[in-house]
């Protein structure tokens, strides 16, 4: 049932709601039917706080709208928190980032078998399907020493006893955790133990499953590499680009030449060992190659978020009530402060801030005014500013109110670059290798400004950082966050001279890209797409793989 439509009813039903959701993903334990114990106000607030924690979004400890929001996500079966409230208070302690379910194997040679493939996944036949699940499982015995060997039936269609068994199965399917069509759960896969479902995996066969980069439909390989993590114990990581973490990361375009992150890599090796050089990679003996050209597949819908956010060279980069904001075009991407961004797709400039003229194509440079929080933008040789997300009365009004002027006398026509940096409060503007500091705090607002004395100066006294940068923020403890293409620099502190400063990756730091696209780089999971689990949601929302 749709949290949206739940929220319609009356508040007990969206109480009760709450409180099942929070105790089947393990967040709540559940009230004791013999002592009718109920649950506490507290309680219920430490275990949103603890889901909003290992969702990435604020933690508020109440149910406001980002929280229903990734509520209403789509979802599976397998718990975030697994153990009860005992694991609970222990994650709460632990430093790790990876998650263990406490289940091992206890050998390193496990057989795995198909018992039924898709049905309804144009392109994938048998042979196909077994070369993606056993590069699946290489995955995993590449960083541990564990060797994977698959079992074919007999000629009455029986399997002897083995560990993983592999099925692809329609709504009740006599595991206790029934599918519901396409668009809701994924898959599912059982710990190592005992029980006689130890290590199976089930995919949803109503999905349309695929293959090689195909984003407009399930990515099979991503799916089983996850689910076989959980087949061998492991449990959710919350840290990005784990394989591990409950967000579906979209198609691996090169499957051959991905790689676990190391989180992934180090969980594995907890539960089974570092394997040794010399052991070798092949499965069963030799592990089955892909189909060469690649069979037909649907239709694929074009994605312009990958490229657009993940190859940089952003026109502005802003800091605005403690949130990043990544412009490029007639887009922008948004970063929270918890790190999380808020949708892997861009949302339209025209639409967030209203009062911008139509036929605006890009903007130079962003910034929040720190005397009264007011947001700054240039375009051209014009500014306009917005008391939050609308533009104010008389704006926009020309450029030639900041009384710049370049050493050679000239009028400044055009910013590159604006920020307000915390260490000191003032405000600089960039344009052609040149800068100019402001004490807006003695402005009042007015709109005739004029810089302090002695400026402009030279970019070049920011050492160690480019000169021509896209845009400038001012983030942690005053420090100095310099963006040029694909990188950013840090000048710690506010120090000018720090004259070695090394560059980072804004795609994989800031905007959940796990590696910078370009011909010679393997490709890795990169933008989700609309996956689904046991609760129905929106699609237009980024969905919770939890078993997938």
């Amino acid at each position: 049932m749709a949290f949206c439509v739940l929220c319609r009813l009356c508040r007990t039903n969206t109480v009760l709601f709450l409180q099942d959701w929070l105790s089947r993903y393990g967040y709540l334990p559940p009230p004791d039917p013999r002592t009718s114990r109920l649950q506490t106000k507290e309680g219920l607030e430490e275990a949103i706080r603890t889901m909003q924690r290992f969702g990435g979004i604020k933690e508020t400890g109440v149910l406001d709208s980002k929280t229903i929001k990734l509520m209403s996500t789509p979802r599976c079966s397998l718990p975030d928190i697994v153990g009860g409230e005992d694991m609970l208070k222990r994650k709460r302690r632990r430093r790790k980032r990876y998650a263990l379910s406490g289940l091992k194997w206890h050998k390193t040679e496990l057989t795995w078998s198909v018992h039924s493939y898709p049905s309804i996944s144009p392109g994938l036949d048998h042979d196909l399907v077994d070369s993606i699940l056993s590069h699946a499982f290489k995955m995993w015995s590449n960083a541990a020493p564990l060797s994977f060997y698959r079992q074919v039936a007999d000629s009455e269609g029986n399997f002897s006893e083995g560990d993983i068994r592999i099925s692809f199965a329609s709504l009740l399917h006599d595991d206790g955790y029934p599918f519901d069509g396409q668009g809701g759960t994924l898959a599912h896969a059982f710990f190592p133990g005992k029980d006689v479902v130890a290590g199976d995996t089930h995919f949803d066969d109503h999905e349309i499953w695929s293959y090689g980069g195909d984003s407009s439909n399930t990515d099979l390989f991503t799916v089983a590499v996850h689910e076989f993590g959980h087949a061998l114990g492991l449990s959710h990581s919350s840290t990005y680009p784990s394989i591990m973490i409950p967000y579906y990361q979209g198609a691996v375009e090169d499957i051959p030449n991905f790689q676990l992150s190391l989180d992934d890599k180090l969980a594995i090796q907890q539960l089974y060992g570092v394997k040794q050089s010399k052991q070798p990679d092949v499965l069963n003996p030799k592990l089955p190659r892909f189909p060469s050209p690649s069979p037909p597949k649907p239709t694929q819908l074009s994605e312009p978020s990958f490229p657009q956010r993940c190859q940089g060279s952003f026109d502005a980069v802003a800091n605005i009530r403690g949130e990043v904001f990544f412009f490029k075009g007639e887009n922008f991407w948004r970063t929270q402060r918890s790190g999380s961004l808020m949708s892997l797709k861009p949302a339209l400039i025209k639409n967030f801030w209203i009062g911008l003229p139509p036929g605006i194509h890009k903007v130079d440079a962003v910034y929040e005014r720190k005397s009264d929080n007011s947001i700054v933008f240039f375009i051209g040789s014009k500014y306009w500013v917005f008391k939050d997300t609308v533009a104010m009365d008389d704006y926009p009004r020309p450029l030639s109110d900041w009384s710049m002027k370049r050493k050679s006398g000239a009028p400044v026509d055009r910013v590159d670059a604006a920020f307000t940096w915390a260490h000191n409060g003032k405000t600089y503007l960039f344009s052609e290798g040149e800068f100019w500091r402001f004490d807006e705090s003695q402005n009042g607002g007015k709109t005739s400004k004029k810089p302090d004395t002695g400026y402009p100066r030279d970019n070049s006294l920011w050492a160690g950082v480019p000169s021509d940068m896209d845009d400038v923020i001012s983030w942690g403890e005053g420090d100095a966050y310099f963006f040029k293409d694909n990188l950013y620099w840090v000048l710690k502190n506010g120090g000018l001279n720090q004259d070695v400063v090394s560059p980072k990756s804004i795609a994989v730091d800031w905007l959940r890209c796990t590696v910078t696209p370009s011909a010679s780089t393997p490709a890795s999971p990169h933008f989700p797409k609309t996956c689904s689990c046991d609760i129905r949601g929106s699609s237009s929302v980024v969905q919770i793989l939890i078993v997938f």
